[in-house]
């Protein structure tokens, strides 16, 4: 295991390992050395001088991961702003960052004085791409959905214990809802294809689900009560498309259908959206389409592909 040193006023230490590894654990300075890397510079000032504090290993790790997470959603982030942001001190944020550059998910852009995402990261999408794993047939019918509809498609599956969404295609007129990007996987309540999936499952599965998720509102059209979500997926049970009018996001409206295996069961779903004044008479135009897609995206899946 190699070792770094990060300088800030006093000197503060890293352990450069995995995420998991407790980095505010105290250390032997004295066993320490300076290795090929160099420190990484810290920002001067009286508050990079409180004393490091203690933590789990649990807690550490999940330390780490806010940091991460807040360097991407800013795309990038000094010291002080992380310390500002997730109210680390400024020892905690040089550790987690020298552990996280250490590992390549983070890059200390020296003359800027700033984080942003490393090499790593890219390693890690690339991977989540392949283990979802749309092939290029299935890709092929969401497009068509889109070009056909004039709408934004999607394709979503049912991995472990979320709704996700696995593809998309759309244009500058027929736009995504900017939340439903590549590995979206909240609001199954209140979108199309999180409906038609929860429809699909048994009662104790969907159960199991929603208590562990819940079923938050995002506008005042989401259906927050379980009992009147439950009556709602009978009826899409019932006709085999759901639809979800500005229940997710205002001004939008969605609708979807499953994509079944073969031995039947619901695994994903094909949908679509469009901006609800674009919508006007064209739901059964729609939901041809929809189904249509559908048909052909689980006759896919049916032949592994």
């Amino acid at each position: 295991m190699s070792h770094a040193t990060l300088t800030a006023g006093p000197v503060f230490t890293a352990h450069t390992a995995a995420v998991s590894v407790d980095v505010d654990a105290p250390t032997n300075r004295a066993a320490l050395t300076i290795a090929a890397v160099p420190p990484l510079e810290a920002e001067t000032g009286p508050e990079t001088v409180p004393s490091p504090v203690s933590a789990a290993p649990s807690s550490s790790t999940l330390k780490a991961l806010s940091l991460l997470e807040l360097v991407a959603q800013n795309g990038g982030a000094s010291a002080t702003e992380i310390k500002e942001t997730l109210g680390f001190s400024l020892p905690t944020v040089y550790r987690l960052a020298q552990l996280l550059v250490d590992a390549d998910y983070l890059v200390h852009l020296r003359e800027e004085r700033r984080f942003e995402l490393g090499y790593k990261v890219h390693e890690l999408g690339r991977a989540l791409h392949q283990q979802l794993g749309v092939s290029p047939p299935m890709r092929a019918v969401v497009q068509a959905l889109h070009e056909a509809g004039d709408v934004a498609a999607y394709f979503a599956v049912y991995r472990g214990t979320d709704v996700v969404v696995a593809h998309v295609a759309d244009s500058a007129r027929a736009q995504r809802i900017r939340p439903l990007e590549f590995g979206f996987h909240e609001a199954t309540h209140a979108t199309a294809f999180g409906k038609i999936i929860l429809a699909g499952m048994s009662v104790e599965e969907r159960d199991s689900f929603l208590d562990a998720n819940g079923m938050p509102a995002f506008t005042d059209a989401t259906i927050t009560s379980r009992e009147e979500l439950e009556r709602h997926l009978e009826r899409v049970r019932l006709r085999g498309v759901a639809w979800e009018r500005e229940e997710f996001v205002p001004g939008h409206t969605c609708a979807a259908v499953g994509v079944r295996s073969a031995s039947g069961e619901v695994i994903g779903a094909v949908a679509l959206s469009l901006e609800s004044p674009r919508l006007g008479h064209r739901s059964d135009e729609l939901e041809r389409l929809l189904r249509g897609a559908g048909a052909r995206a689980s006759h896919l899946v049916r032949r592994g592909r």
